[in-house]
């Protein structure tokens, strides 16, 4: 039977690395100078990451659309893999807007994956139970595949919402999919990150309060700068680590040396942030 040791460091903790973006990431090489780039650019990248942070993860996140195979292909024996199985509602340069569940990937499960991630858009409007049924089946299909199910609620505002509070929806939603059991749930980051000390474990306790198992962070909305802070408090209460991508590598996006300035700067970020939950993060066992 897989448990959560597949993806886990030593310490029962977790410091994974994501690369499952898609549209968001050939928007983001956009921004840098470069344009919209073709699919195989954004796969060379992806793989890029997985060589050079792969060793250093304790698992990796990827995508069917561009290249798990050659991303796993990358990574050493000793990270989990995980895939992305959710599909992708996503303007161009746009959020994504909403998802449902990759039946095709699902249906042809690459050999050695450990654990699926679904990526679900929470908001307060009339389909909360649609999407509670969604995260339900997720889970239920990943164990039926004999694999981890990684469940990852973005809250957004519903349209007729004027006085969203992210921070409220963020306990909302996890008190509504987290008795749900999957194992291990993909927390955004309480106040974006932007609180002090006393005012993030604070919130990073109320999220706690809500979860019913193993919770990790995200990096997204985060700054870079703020990212190690964030999931210091975050693990001083309660979270067992992280599952980051943009905090890791996203002034990376568009370099003419990839390789080097991951292993400059990247790796260095995801060693301090693994120390941080080696000594901070409650290992998984004990949520």
């Amino acid at each position: 039977m897989t448990t959560l040791d597949a993806i886990a460091r030593p310490s029962g903790t977790f410091a994974m690395v994501a690369m499952d973006q898609r549209e968001s990431l050939r928007h983001m090489f956009d921004l840098a100078g470069r344009g919209r780039p073709a699919d195989d650019v954004l796969i060379d990248f992806k793989v890029a990451v997985a060589a050079e942070l792969g060793p250093y993860a304790s698992a990796f996140l990827a995508d069917r659309q561009f290249g798990f195979d050659q991303v796993s292909a990358a990574l050493p024996d000793s990270t989990g893999r995980i895939l992305a199985v959710d599909a992708l509602q996503q303007a161009d340069g746009g959020p994504v807007e909403d998802t449902a569940l990759d039946e095709e990937a699902v249906a042809a499960l690459p050999a050695g994956v450990d654990a699926l991630k679904l990526l679900l858009i929470w908001r307060r409007d009339d389909r909360r139970a649609e999407r509670v049924a969604l995260a339900a089946r997720f889970i239920e299909v990943a164990r039926e595949n004999g694999v981890l199910s990684v469940l990852e609620p973005v809250v957004r505002a519903a349209p007729e919402e004027s006085d969203f509070d992210a921070d409220a929806a963020i306990l909302e939603a996890a008190r509504e999919l987290s008795p749900l059991h999957p194992d291990l749930y993909k927390a955004q980051v309480p106040l974006a990150g932007a609180g002090e000390e006393a005012q993030q474990r604070a919130a990073s306790a109320r999220l706690d309060a809500c979860m019913t198992g193993p919770w990790v962070v995200l990096s997204q909305g985060v700054e870079r700068d703020r990212f190690a802070a964030a999931v210091r408090a975050a693990c001083s209460e309660g979270a067992s680590g992280f599952l980051a991508g943009r905090a890791l590598w996203s002034d990376i996006v568009g370099s003419d040396r990839v390789r080097e300035d991951l292993r400059e700067r990247a790796v260095d970020r995801l060693q301090a942030l693994s120390d941080i939950v080696d000594e901070y993060g409650r290992p998984w066992r004990e949520a």
